[in-house]
């Protein structure tokens, strides 16, 4: 059985563990595959990219077209363009993306979210800003299902007494 503490003396000897040694933070490494480019996975809604970021001049190709010809509106630019600018590193990367599923929103809120992840692959440091931007968590919010019996996920049908 254990044994009991009759004194605040004996409380702090059990205490003084090295508490410091089990908490350390993390540390995060560089991942690169064998051509110098980092890889990541970005989602939103129904939509999946794969995304590459590799040293460049600042190139954004998104399904083999331009970013600004694939997400032809300015705030789905702007988006994509986020974790970019919070980091700093704007014309510093080529950024290659295939996405696929979902709705041109959901698409760019994708390669936003696996520029952030793969930015933090091929630079560790850049973590702490994009943690704190919000661009690392994925928002898993999406279209509730459609049930029987309504005409969407909660809307009925119209109600006549006649």
């Amino acid at each position: 059985m254990a044994e009991q503490i009759s004194s605040l003396s004996e409380l702090e000897l059990i205490k003084q563990v090295p508490a410091a040694a089990d908490q350390a933070a993390p540390v995060y490494v560089q991942k690169l595959d064998t051509q110098g480019r980092a890889y990541a996975t970005g989602k939103r809604k129904n939509a999946v990219a794969r995304v590459w970021v590799k040293p460049g001049s600042g190139k954004i190709t998104v399904n083999d077209k331009d970013f600004s010809a694939y997400f032809a509106r300015p705030v789905l630019q702007m988006i994509l363009r986020k974790p970019i600018v919070a980091g700093n590193r704007d014309g510093q990367f080529d950024i290659i993306a295939t996405v696929i599923g979902g709705g041109l929103s959901g698409q760019a809120g994708a390669v936003c979210h696996g520029i952030a992840k793969a930015m933090t692959h091929y630079e560790p440091a850049l973590r702490a800003v994009l943690k704190k931007g919000g661009f690392l968590t994925r928002d898993s919010r999406v279209v509730e299902r459609k049930k029987y019996g309504k005409a969407k996920a909660r809307r009925s049908f119209q109600f006549s007494k006649r």
